[in-house]
């Protein structure tokens, strides 16, 4: 049920190359493509790639905005595809640990973006480094992606067992990428449910969906544009589809939890 505020939502993983970038990018198609207002940040902050998977050259992105005094107006970049995006920097180290000033730099400029705003994609990098779990944190939501590889799973669990164990966080939504078919996403997922379960008590799993393994994903990457784009009736983008629609029916609290200053606050005071 949508209120006054906007949605914000991570997409994550305890590992890489599940294809959680790619899945970002196309849940802000999809729901851009059904009217909403959608912002994608881009919060691989040193290892950004959001902007080459949708064929872009962004001439600022949010290492311009800590260091060199651009506005918001300059980072923030319109896409053909109906969202807008907050492109960061690719193998700069400076961006690979926010420090209090810079949170409070993104607090101020963000504030711009919430009255014109339904939902905030937030693309994590995958792991359990300090940024990752930085934006995990401040996010209402969280959708752990995972594969049907032991490794994606293991990984999974370990971001998962942080969240719960180090930081108070027990609600997280499961999404299994490149699944065989959906017997086999269950599989997955009744997996991580049951070690969870079992060594962390209290954690909530909800299964959001599973997209299935799809060779049209890969030529959309090449061509660098959505999958959605590239193929609108392909088992992938119907799969996204149905989650994008999902979404929607997510509950968005009515109290300064639903507000992006202060998800920005929340990551600024647990620096």
């Amino acid at each position: 049920m949508k209120t006054g505020f906007p949605l914000v939502f991570s997409v994550t993983s305890g590992k890489g190359g599940v294809g959680k970038t790619n899945l970002a990018v196309n849940l802000a198609c999809c729901l851009a493509r059904v009217g909403k207002r959608v912002v994608l940040l881009d919060a691989d902050l040193g290892l950004a790639n959001v902007d080459v998977l949708l064929g872009l050259a962004p001439r600022h992105n949010l290492f311009h905005l800590f260091h060199e005094g651009a506005s918001l107006a300059d980072v923030i970049l319109e896409t053909p595809f109906g969202f807008r995006i907050l492109p960061a920097a690719s193998g700069v180290s400076e961006m690979l640990s926010l420090s209090a000033g810079q949170k409070i730099t993104l607090l101020e400029a963000m504030d711009e973006l919430e009255a014109d705003l339904d939902y905030l994609i937030v693309d994590t990098g995958a792991g359990i480094n300090d940024n990752v779990l930085y934006f995990n944190l401040a996010a209402q939501e969280r959708i752990v992606v995972l594969t049907p590889e032991p490794t994606s799973l293991t990984d999974a669990y370990a971001l998962i067992k942080v969240m719960q164990q180090n930081h108070g966080v027990h609600d997280f939504r499961i999404l299994v990428n490149l699944a065989p078919d959906a017997k086999a996403a269950r599989e997955v997922f009744s997996r991580l449910y049951k070690a969870c379960d079992h060594f962390l008590a209290g954690v909530a799993l909800d299964f959001a969906g599973m997209v299935p393994r799809d060779p049209q994903v890969r030529k959309a990457v090449i061509a660098q544009k959505p999958f959605c784009v590239q193929d609108a009736g392909g088992p992938a983008c119907r799969a996204v589809t149905e989650l994008a629609n999902t979404i929607q029916t997510w509950d968005i609290p009515d109290t300064l939890d639903g507000n992006i200053k202060f998800f920005w606050k929340r990551l600024l005071f647990r620096a």
